[in-house]
């Protein structure tokens, strides 16, 4: 399903279409972000950074959804079947499929963050813990549609991640401001951290 999305999604993403975040329940309106975007003439992560926050915050609904029905946090086989899924894409786009999939990975990790924080919160505070849970395989849907569109935003970025010193730099700037843009809390900010390692 991924791969047959690929190639509409690197259009939409060479297109600059708009992607329009939804934000967390208690933030303030988040403005739409332009893939794609280019500032002062150079290449940037904020394409690629709100959709890995949007990513994150999609954790939220895995997490409520895997507390109603008790399924763990690790899914081992789930995992491989996106790694494996991704390494095929990147193969296809021209892009590193090792350091693809070690991204994904880190997104994979960072959605555990979520998780398996907001499960112990809710563990520690019934009275705070959502009153239902999300069908997991609608979830799962779409976060398909972000790897797809991730997927592009690499394609994009692929020589910016390639320049060490600029890749540094630019990622820092990019987490800031959306972790600013989104209000993020200190739980979610870790888990942004933990989808950055593999970037650059």
């Amino acid at each position: 399903m991924l791969r047959q999305l690929i190639t509409g999604a690197v259009a939409a993403a060479t297109a600059g279409t708009s992607l329009v975040l939804m934000p967390a329940a208690d933030a303030a309106p988040v403005p739409s972000v332009q893939l794609g975007g280019v500032h002062d003439g150079q290449v940037t992560f904020d394409g690629l950074t709100e959709l890995v926050i949007q990513r994150i915050l999609v954790g939220d609904d895995v997490a409520a959804s895997k507390y109603f029905s008790g399924k763990p946090v690790d899914d081992p086989v789930r995992e491989q079947q996106i790694l494996t899924s991704v390494r095929a894409s990147a193969v296809q786009l021209g892009i590193d499929p090792d350091a693809t999939a070690a991204f994904f990975q880190a997104q994979i990790e960072a959605s555990k963050v979520v998780q398996r924080g907001l499960l112990a919160y809710w563990a520690a505070h019934p009275d705070k813990a959502p009153t239902s849970g999300p069908d997991l395989n609608v979830i799962r849907q779409k976060l398909d549609t972000i790897t797809t569109q991730l997927l592009a935003e690499l394609v994009r970025v692929d020589h910016l991640r390639r320049s060490r010193l600029h890749c540094d730099i630019a990622l820092v700037v990019a987490d800031a401001t959306g972790a600013a843009r989104h209000h993020l809390d200190p739980l979610h900010r870790r888990a942004l951290r933990t989808a950055s390692a593999a970037t650059c």
